[in-house]
């Protein structure tokens, strides 16, 4: 578990880098990871997850089965064996869990990796390398490395194992519940205005860095433009609809509302006419200035289209298809999702499935893209049976419900507690008023406590950027909590064992 002394800079794939997945020579001042310590009466996330890694660590079976799906981590042209020192793989994959398990950001990741004392000797650092430091681009570039499949790998690995902590008897059939929730995007309220803003700002500051660099005098004055299009923008968002009854006074305010809207896109108007002028003057064929280009001309569509928007909803009252709508230009996978929940009128972000066990142990999870409970009930069954053929028992609600769903995972499962929507029929009155339904349905509600957890422990607010950084971010919320469970459960049994030691010491005594 030795370390270089200097620490690894910014992970590159284009260069040539030396992975290890870990050091198993240790050097003087080490302590080995079989032999850290832990609180078993501390009730905080840290030690749960450093216990559960450890016992990973520990079982030689388990840990060949990780390392192997750590080695992934490195690209297939990229020789592990040459080229300077990287980050280990362990490392990795031990601080990219413990950063969704505490809900940190990257800085709180830093100071805790360069100083807290557990983790380091999880890490493989002693006394020799204290002042071993990460630095902040490192943990963001390497933790980035991972991608939904291996984290799904490392993810089947670690339930199945435990499966026997928690004492799966090996005939015992596995049983769980399936319920989906929101995860927000990193995003602000949309509004046409505040959007259309977005892609001025972008549009102007892409194109003066553009003028800067080509050292072009044209847009010098970008920043005063910007105030000038902020002006407006507050203009028409601080103008209200009247509350009055009086016709006349209602019409004056909707007058007002259209004249601020009418000048804030007509000066959206000049300034992207002008920027496609300064566009005029690059030279396209040169790649780098043809990609810059690309992103400013991105930029002017999304302009267009909320000015086209704005046109239609504010000064034709015309009523917006949603199917037009957009509602986060940084993050376009964000969806408006309205559940009906009380308080919480909508969430803007994606739904993410998860299917528990009886164990407490998230089997699987599906990033929900366009799609309802109903339409996604038979294929993320039919993926959990594949990661876990044993899998013969589920629960959902009512919104996974369609009668060709109620007939295939009938087919599929041996319990399937599906209620009906609507009025039912007889024999589907008795079915759903048996104790057996009754108790299962029960039992479902045990998922909210899952669902509850994973929020808590980073799946409330996702601050990855793009649909890539957003699965991965929630596959390894899931292999964290995942990791959690296991070391709470081997906690519980440490400090059963220190009780029972405790009691013959006092009986021998």
């Amino acid at each position: 578990m030795g370390f270089p002394s200097n620490p690894p800079r910014t992970a590159n794939l284009q260069e040539k880098m030396m992975r290890k997945i870990i050091d198993m020579q240790m050097k003087i001042g080490e302590t080995a990871i079989a032999s850290i310590k832990f609180n078993p009466k501390c009730r905080d996330e840290i030690p749960k997850l450093l216990r559960g890694l450890q016992a990973i660590f520990c079982n030689r079976e388990v840990r060949d089965q990780v390392f192997d799906a750590l080695t992934e981590l490195v690209p297939p042209h990229v020789d592990i064996k040459n080229g300077r020192r990287g980050m280990d793989l362990w490392n990795i994959f031990v601080l990219g869990a413990l950063r969704l398990t505490c809900n940190w950001d990257y800085d709180k990741l830093q100071e805790i990796a360069n100083n807290h004392i557990t983790l380091r000797q999880m890490l493989g650092h002693g006394s020799m390398d204290a002042d071993y430091q990460y630095e902040l681009q490192t943990l963001k570039d390497n933790i980035s490395l991972f991608t939904p499949e291996i984290l799904d790998k490392i993810n089947q690995i670690v339930v199945k194992y435990g499966h026997t902590i928690a004492g799966k008897k090996k005939d015992e059939k596995l049983t769980g519940s399936c319920d989906s929730f929101v995860v927000e995007t990193n995003v602000h309220y949309p509004t046409d205005i505040n959007l259309l803003f977005d892609a001025l700002r972008k549009m102007l500051t892409l194109i003066m860095a553009i003028c800067g660099g080509m050292n072009f005098s044209e847009w010098r004055q970008g920043k005063y433009h910007l105030r000038k299009i902020k002006k407006l923008f507050r203009a028409a968002q601080n103008l209200k609809h009247a509350a009055t009854k009086d016709p006349v006074k209602k019409a004056e305010r909707e007058q007002l509302i259209i004249s601020a809207h009418q000048a804030y896109i007509d000066m959206a108007q000049v300034y992207i006419d002008r920027v496609r002028q300064t566009l005029l003057n690059f030279d396209s064929a040169d790649i780098i200035m043809s990609l810059r280009i690309s992103q400013v001309q991105e930029y002017i569509v999304h302009a267009e289209r909320q000015m086209d928007q704005i046109r239609r909803r504010v000064i034709n009252h015309e009523t917006i298809p949603h199917a037009e709508k957009v509602f986060s230009l940084f993050e376009p996978h964000t969806e408006w999702i309205s559940k009906g929940k009380a308080g919480v009128p909508v969430e803007l972000g994606l739904k993410v499935c998860i299917v528990k066990d009886q164990f407490q142990f998230i089997l699987h999870h599906r990033v929900m893209q366009k799609e309802t409970d109903d339409q996604i009930a038979v294929s993320i069954i039919k993926e959990v049976q594949q990661r876990f053929p044993d899998f013969r028992g589920c629960s959902f609600d009512k919104g996974y419900h369609s009668p060709g769903n109620q007939k295939e995972l009938a087919a599929r499962l041996d319990h399937c507690v599906l209620p009906q929507k609507g009025k039912l029929s007889a024999m589907r009155k008795e079915i759903e008023n048996s104790e057996e339904f009754k108790s299962a349905r029960r039992k479902h509600s045990s998922v909210e406590s899952s669902i509850n957890a994973l929020e808590n422990h980073g799946l409330d607010r996702c601050p990855d950027h793009a649909l890539r950084g957003f699965n991965r971010y929630v596959a390894l919320a899931v292999v964290a909590r995942n990791i959690q469970i296991l070391g709470h459960l081997l906690l519980q049994k440490d400090l059963k064992k220190e009780q029972r030691q405790r009691n013959q010491m006092r009986n021998a005594a």
